[in-house]
C-alpha cells in the first residue's frame, strides 16, 4: 500500500477529537451529516469513530441504512 493512503495514529486521534467536539457542540447526527459537516474524509472519519467507540465515548444507533452517532453520557 502507498503510504499516502494510510492514516497515521496521530491523524486518526486528531479526527476523533474533532468528531467528539463536533458532537458535543451539535448533538447527535446521522453519519452522512458527520461526513459532510466535519469535512473529514469518510475513511478517516470511520477510523475516528472506531477509536471513539473503542474508548466507549459514542453510541452508534441505526435502522436499515441510516446510522446516528451520539456521545455517551459518560463519554466526556
Amino acid at each position: 500500500m502507498a503510504t499516502d493512503t494510510l492514516c497515521s495514529i496521530g491523524q486518526i486521534g486528531e479526527a476523533a477529537g474533532q468528531v467528539w467536539h463536533y458532537l458535543d457542540a451539535n448533538g447527535p447526527k446521522p453519519l452522512a451529516k458527520l461526513v459532510k459537516e466535519t469535512e473529514i474524509p469518510r475513511d478517516l472519519l470511520m477510523q475516528a469513530l472506531g477509536w471513539l467507540a473503542r474508548e466507549d465515548k459514542i453510541n452508534i444507533e441505526g435502522d436499515g441504512r441510516s446510522r446516528t452517532v451520539s456521545l455517551r453520557e459518560n463519554g466526556g
